[in-house]
């Protein structure tokens, strides 16, 4: 049969959502490249999805249902029929809410796919339950909150704003592993003369693109913001005539916050020179338009709302946002684009059953609850790997009288404690909508090749476990295709400008953020004041230091994503390394390459260890989230990160741990 090429939407957990050109032959994928046209990826894809047939074709895909028939963890699984697994997953659900109610069952999902039909498709059916609702924060949400504080519902800038920019800060990005294609664009910038700083923990891949990079110790972001800050108002270089006209908070901040954040302190916070801190609030001044990108690391620690909120709050001090490719980024939210209750399904919740953040699971499957959880339902997700506190959570999977169902394409951590395992799609067997988060892209896709096996999309799997569950919405039967045409049907004005039938026809498009007068906050202004929060006005508010000498940083790895990808050896890193300083290595007598034990009160793991140069002495990093299986060990990462939750937004805090090594 001859080839042909359609096109397609990366589903991965990444800002960009990158257009795909889809190589397809007797309904096999024989390659998969970027799609020129594209309005942000520009054809252009990381080497993740440069062979995403490697993945949908793997041979590790599961393809039929499993039963367990060992014990919880071992991974020993019989197939048995999808009819047979629908009749048991129903029948054990009505036994435990005939005894402990609907709230005995908690459905486990997060971004394992960004199709807003996909991955939102168990809401309407958990509501209609009345399970307990889960809290899904473990990534950034902290950052989110952080921007709100500050700037309300306002819609961050185009990314493509960095091009008129003539200061880029990269603070907490490494956009080499997270953020490819706004990398390109910071390139083209610089190109055109502008400079280009990096803010981090240790120098990493993107550090290459700067002209400076400044290293801080873990957790001082904000109190570097309210440093810098200080020496703008101390060297009388802010924006007097945008503060008083467009900043509502900047003389209280002035008088009650600004004085305790001199140098001198916020040297030994931060860990830079006083000199250095001059220089860089001098140098941020001095640029016309200074443009800040926020990565999500910093806001992974138990100050983690505070301190982007500080940040956020830097550029209204110059003026930077009346100026074009001057401001702040985040991210993009346009949810508001599509009218999420049709997939959601708010009108079918009942009650108001309990919420359990995500990020806690462990907690919520080892300590008493009232009801216990007694069944889990995991999707497009692998807690397993990637949940905080790795100990207890598989503590409590590993309970016997725990019904745990896992909705996946691979043998995961996850799906090896599951009593039943059913065979899940790929993107490329499916229907959904894809949007951004990195950039106000937007594209449809369609089905190009069949599901493998008796794989089924999630949209596929409510729907057959709403029937045996007796729910007769007509809701549940409707195909990803007729939702789709639902949503499209009710567009509103983020849609100006967009062909409808282009888009339905599966290019792509950039919606456009609604446009006003001012900012979108109460005050029309930005609100460096928040009279909502507990802290009023930005302030620092340190992290928690232990016992334990190493900050451990639980950094992204280039060629996976989270849990992501590690079924393919062409991707996975050859072993699981740990990075540390040559003085922290001397210090407790461990070599280059040797196994060593990293240990705190969370737990303990086996890593190899990496002696770098480049790593800072206090630091540990750890790049990546391995499965079990490749491990040095019988744990990974998350063993030794803990449930603790950020200040606001009830984000996870995986860079808020400290660890020794022996």
């Amino acid at each position: 049969m001859p080839t042909h090429i359609q096109r397609s939407v990366c589903p991965y957990d990444c800002p960009d959502s990158c257009g795909l050109l889809v190589e397809v032959e007797d309904e096999r994928v024989l390659s998969v490249k970027g799609d020129p046209e594209h309005p942000f990826s520009r054809g252009t894809l990381c080497a993740k999805m440069n062979h995403y047939e490697k993945t949908v074709h793997s041979p590790r895909r599961l393809t039929e249902p499993l039963l367990r028939c060992g014990k919880k963890g071992q991974g020993e699984f019989r197939p048995i029929s999808w009819p047979e697994a629908i009749d048991q997953i129903a029948n054990r659900w009505r036994k435990i809410i005939a005894e402990f109610g609907p709230q005995a069952i908690l459905p486990y999902s997060y971004a394992g796919t960004m199709g807003i039909i996909q991955r939102n498709a168990g809401h309407p059916f958990f509501h209609r339950m009345g399970a307990s609702l889960l809290e899904r924060g473990i990534c950034t949400p902290a950052k989110g909150v952080g921007w709100q504080a500050v700037m309300g519902e306002t819609p961050a800038p185009s990314p493509n704003q960095v091009l008129h920019s003539d200061l880029i800060i990269l603070w907490g990005s490494n956009a080499a592993a997270t953020n490819l294609h706004f990398l390109h664009l910071v390139r083209q910038a610089k190109k055109k003369g502008a400079k280009v700083w990096t803010i981090d923990l240790y120098p990493n891949q993107t550090c290459a693109v700067a002209e400076k990079n400044f290293l801080v110790q873990p957790g001082s972001d904000g109190a570097l913001s309210l440093g810098l800050m200080h020496i703008l108002v101390r060297d009388n270089l802010c924006d007097e005539k945008f503060l008083a006209t467009q900043v509502v908070g900047f003389k209280e901040l002035k008088a009650q916050i600004l004085p305790d954040y001199n140098p001198e302190k916020v040297s030994r916070i931060t860990g830079l020179s006083p000199q250095v801190i001059t220089k860089m609030a001098r140098d941020f001044a001095a640029a016309d338009a200074p443009f800040i990108s926020i990565g999500g690391g910093l806001s992974r620690y138990t100050n983690g709302a505070m301190s982007v909120r500080s940040i956020v709050a830097l550029p209204a001090l110059v003026g930077a946002w009346a100026k074009k490719g001057g401001g702040c980024f985040v991210g993009t939210s346009s949810g508001a684009a599509f009218d999420m209750a049709l997939i959601e399904r708010p009108d079918f919740l009942k009650g108001k059953p309990r919420t359990i953040n995500m990020s806690r699971l462990g907690e919520a499957l080892t300590q008493t609850e009232d009801p216990p959880i007694k069944s889990l339902f995991i999707y497009h997700s692998n807690p397993a790997a990637v949940a905080p506190d790795q100990n207890l959570v598989l503590e409590g999977l590993a309970r016997e009288d725990l019904f745990t169902v896992v909705h996946e394409r691979f043998m995961t951590d996850s799906a090896r404690y599951a009593d039943l395992v059913l065979p899940a799609t790929t993107s490329l067997e499916t229907s959904d909508i894809y949007r951004a988060y990195g950039s106000y892209s937007v594209q449809r896709t369609r089905p190009l090749i069949p599901p493998q096996g008796q794989s089924k999309s999630n949209r596929e799997l409510f729907a057959l476990l709403a029937t045996a569950m007796g729910y007769n919405e007509p809701y549940f039967q409707l195909s990803a295709n007729e939702l789709i045409a639902q949503l499209c049907e009710t567009s509103n004005n983020w849609w100006q400008g967009i062909d409808k039938q282009s888009f339905n026809d599966g290019l792509p498009a950039e919606l456009t953020p609604p446009t006003s007068q001012g900012y979108a906050t109460p005050s029309g202004r930005i609100e460096i004041l928040n009279l909502t929060l507990k802290f009023k006005l930005p302030c620092y508010l340190p992290i928690i230091k232990d016992r334990f000498p190493l900050q451990l940083v639980t950094a992204p790895a280039l060629k996976t994503l989270n849990s992501t990808f590690s079924e393919r050896d062409d991707l996975r890193e050859k072993r699981m390394c740990l990075k540390v300083n040559p003085v922290e290595a001397l210090s407790r007598g461990l070599e280059e390459h040797s196994r060593v034990t990293a240990f705190n009160d969370q737990g303990e793991v086996e890593f190899y260890l990496q002696i770098d140069n480049n790593v800072p002495v206090g630091i540990a990093v750890a790049e990546g989230v391995w499965w079990i299986e490749f491990a040095p060990g019988k744990r990974t990462v998350n063993a030794l990160t803990s449930q603790r939750l950020t200040d606001l937004g009830g984000g996870s805090t995986f860079y808020d741990n400290r660890i020794d090594l022996r």
